[in-house]
């Protein structure tokens, strides 16, 4: 059996990732399709402290872009990109439509959970009135009975609710968002294309090898617990599916170091003999997202702490990490003041393997960012250990610009 040492693990990890790829000083379509590639989904989520979830992994692989081109993915023609609970809610390729039939189908056996006191003839009027008007989004279907707080602060109203299901069984389908982030529903045949919608429905044991396959592709080397999570599938019916690829030649068991779970590699990783990167990643990052793994590959130890009173928070609000090769080095917390024009990092931290040159490397990576978002100057507040070093950096960049 093949072993892996611990930095090899990484770059395997990060290559498969994208971050090996050749840069591109002008990202095209071409290019996002090619890291679409490589994380497989886009997790989506409101926050817009800095930026919305789904933009920040494709900048931190290509670099600065025009966020248009996602738009033009997740809804122009010819469609790319749909949203569905892929890893949760997530921007998914369309050809996994019918991959996904299998979950589907689980929601609708379920009738979706806590939610089934939602009443059956409000779903089918709310599709009735979608099917007769387009695509529309629940604000407009608002039914106007009092809202409940308890899920994490969301007020779901009852058409809410219903719409919801009715997405999570695929008899509606994602067409976009509006201005304020709200999602637009429509009829499958209005939104995903007709080769994609006409395919034939996998099993759900060929399903779970199809995303186990992809996951495996996307995280180059992986534990079953790290393959399940990706498209968040149950343990037993990852493992089942790693089991099928094994045989199949697709997947190879190996050692890694310090691992107390058997790890398997894809065929296809690539195991450079070095990463070059640098850059921010999204709390919502897929190197990141499955916090044991995290730990496990870049011992590091991280939580994000929006839902964590302001008196409890550690490291802050929205705190990105910083990847410099292939480590994290360090963590910075940001925001960007569209009003004023400004990127603000109110604490900057160190990681114990941050090297001596982390503050200049930071501060770099700050200005891409800060030109990317739009914003002129970028202001380091006094928090943390590494936030003297950063401000001097950033003030020496400001200087050699002006």
């Amino acid at each position: 059996m093949q072993s892996l040492s611990l930095a090899q693990a990484r770059r395997v990890a990060l290559a498969a990732q994208g971050f090996a790829d050749a840069p591109h000083t002008r990202p095209t379509m071409r290019t996002l399709d090619r890291t679409l590639g490589r994380t497989g989904v886009l997790q989506v989520d409101s926050v817009n402290v800095l930026q919305r979830a789904h933009y920040m992994p494709l900048y931190a692989r290509m670099g600065p872009y025009d966020p248009d081109l996602l738009r033009r993915a997740s809804e122009g023609r010819p469609r790319r990109l749909v949203e569905y609970w892929a890893h949760v809610q997530a921007l998914m390729p369309v050809e996994l439509w019918p991959v996904m039939r299998f979950r589907m189908e689980r929601y609708r056996e379920q009738n979706y959970g806590w939610w089934r006191d939602v009443d059956h003839h409000l779903k089918e009027e709310l599709f009735a009135v979608i099917a007769d008007r387009g695509g529309l989004p629940a604000s407009a279907l608002d039914d106007g009975a009092p809202r409940e707080g308890d899920h994490w602060g969301w007020n779901w109203s009852a058409a809410r609710k219903a719409l919801d299901i009715l997405y999570r069984t695929g008899d509606l389908a994602i067409a976009g968002r509006t201005s304020q982030f709200e999602v637009i529903y429509d009829l499958p045949e209005r939104v995903i294309p007709a080769e994609h919608l006409a395919a034939p429905t996998l099993s759900a044991e060929d399903a779970h090898v199809e995303l186990v396959r992809r996951a495996a592709r996307s995280h180059g080397v992986a534990t079953v617990p790290d393959l399940a999570d990706y498209y968040r599938m149950r343990v037993g019916e990852a493992s089942i599916a790693v089991q099928t690829l094994v045989d199949a030649g697709e997947l190879e068991p190996v050692r890694v170091e310090g691992w107390t779970r058997p790890a398997y590699l894809h065929v296809a990783a690539r195991l450079p003999r070095r990463i070059h990167a640098r850059t921010l990643l999204s709390p919502f990052d897929p190197v990141i997202w499955e916090r044991a793994r995290t730990e496990a590959l870049y011992d590091f130890h991280y939580r994000i702490e929006i839902y964590v009173p302001a008196a409890r928070r550690v490291h802050g609000y929205y705190v990105l990490p910083f990847l410099l090769g292939d480590r994290i080095v360090g963590r910075v917390d940001l925001k960007a003041d569209r009003a004023t024009g400004r990127l603000l990092v109110p604490a900057a931290f160190a990681e114990p393997s941050a090297p001596a040159t982390t503050p200049a490397e930071l501060a770099v990576e700050l200005r891409r960012l800060a030109g990317w978002l739009g914003l002129e100057e970028i202001v380091v507040g006094s928090r943390g250990d590494l936030a003297p070093g950063l401000a001097t950096e950033v003030a020496l960049s400001a200087s050699a610009a002006s």
